[in-house]
């Protein structure tokens, strides 16, 4: 699955019935809910990497994933532009790039 297919099955629950999907369940209690929870799912994924368990952070990352993407639905912003904003940072070093967000 690629990340195009799984943000196409967040749009296709995103417009199902909060009664019948999750993710238009949380996409209704608003962005704020959210971010908390790609958060709480970061976290999650953090403890596993710490921990070593490949198993589980394999599986909280597919969590961190599914939930960044309906995180960036709740402020209409697009998977595209997402990776339009990492084709544009291609070629550049990452301390290059993160020298230029300093202000």
């Amino acid at each position: 699955m690629t990340l195009e297919e799984l943000d196409q099955i967040v749009a296709t629950r995103a417009n199902a019935s909060p009664d019948e999907s999750w993710t238009a369940k949380l996409l209704a209690k608003g962005p704020e809910k959210c971010a908390e929870k790609f958060g709480e799912e970061a976290i999650e994924a953090i403890i596993e990497a710490t921990r070593g368990d490949r198993d589980r952070l394999t599986s909280e990352a597919a969590d961190v994933l599914f939930h960044l993407l309906v995180m960036l639905r709740a402020r209409d912003v697009s998977l595209a532009e997402v990776m339009t904003e990492l084709a544009r940072r291609q070629g550049q070093s990452g301390i290059a790039e993160k020298a230029s967000r300093q202000g």
